[in-house]
């Protein structure tokens, strides 16, 4: 299964797309600098453990996200901890390619998995949290058509202090 964008494609990921390339991103300071993984190294097989976890998973859906162009893997976007009762969700991501970086990407990827959360998985609403000095990140759920949802003060410990956490929100529309 593919959901296809303008300028990106996401599907499943499997073990079998975890590669050198996929390690250097997550050992990449700079990526991953927002990131809960930055926390320890990862290995090949740490990650493809990880994956298979996520496809295992009753509640996680893991997608890679792939240039329409080249098929090139640049990064992934999960539709964690799903609440089948309350048909809730959090959205995180990843965009390994700095080359990708700064060109709307992020929100495209959003954008198709909150389709894909409220269309296939009929859940009603999507969140997301990420560390005040993720910019990119926020403006990118915002793009998608998030809102505010709030800010938790000093929850995050990063470069040495306590920053803020900001939360974002998306339900389903009523239509």
């Amino acid at each position: 299964m593919q959901i296809r964008g303008h300028h990106i494609y996401l599907r499943f990921l499997t073990p079998d797309d975890v590669g050198d390339v996929y390690v250097a991103w997550m050992n990449d300071s700079e990526i991953t600098q927002y990131l809960e993984s930055r926390w320890s190294v990862q290995t090949l097989e740490s990650i493809r453990t990880f994956v298979q976890a996520m496809v295992d998973s009753p509640s996680n859906f893991l997608f890679g996200m792939f240039l329409n162009d080249s098929h090139q893997h640049i990064g992934n976007i999960k539709i964690g901890n799903v609440n089948a009762h309350h048909r809730f969700g959090d959205v995180g991501l990843i965009i390994g390619d700095r080359a990708s970086w700064g060109k709307g990407i992020a929100s495209e990827a959003i954008t198709l998995v909150t389709k894909y959360a409220f269309e296939e998985l009929n859940l009603h609403k999507l969140f997301a949290g990420m560390y005040e000095q993720n910019v990119g990140s926020y403006k990118a759920f915002l793009k998608a058509g998030y809102q505010d949802a709030g800010r938790y003060k000093g929850h995050f410990f990063c470069q040495g202090q306590y920053v803020d956490a900001l939360w974002v929100e998306k339900c389903r529309d009523k239509n």
